[in-house]
């Protein structure tokens, strides 16, 4: 079996969104780049978790890219379950409800990307939608 590969290290720095802690053992770190204007904008950044957190299930209203960095992680998406490794990748189709949690030891890293402009967040258990990275989607997000 081949050994597994490096996850990578991002050179991306933010410029203009502050990481922010959720509360809960999560912390979002966004990247904001040249990309992001008017015309085109892509929404990407980074997730942490510690040992045994992991976020609510939501939904988007664009489609998400999410690559595994460090750790291990159970994706949960509509109907299915499966476990990530570093390394590995998934996509999340808009509107599918979904979540992403730490199922190792340690910290668990993930990449994640939006296509498209104005992406929200919906929370699956209230039905609330935040614009998303806006103050009112940056508070504590309980544990799955």
């Amino acid at each position: 079996m081949p050994d597994q590969p490096t996850a990578p290290s991002l050179l991306i720095r933010p410029d203009s969104v502050a990481p922010f802690d959720r509360g809960n053992g999560v912390v979002t770190i966004p990247y904001v780049g040249r990309w992001n204007c008017e015309t085109h904008r892509l929404t990407t950044g980074q997730t942490q978790f510690a040992e045994g957190t992991g976020l609510p299930l939501h939904s988007h209203n664009v489609e998400e890219s999410v690559l595994v960095l460090e750790g291990e992680a159970v994706a949960e998406i509509g109907d299915e379950s499966f476990d990530l490794v570093a390394g590995e990748a998934t996509w999340v189709p808009a509107g599918i409800p979904h979540r992403f949690s730490n199922r190792g030891t340690g910290t668990m890293r993930i990449y994640w990307a939006y296509g498209g402009r104005d992406v929200t967040r919906t929370i699956t258990a209230t039905g609330e939608t935040f614009e998303h990275l806006s103050e009112s989607d940056r508070g504590g997000l309980s544990a799955p």
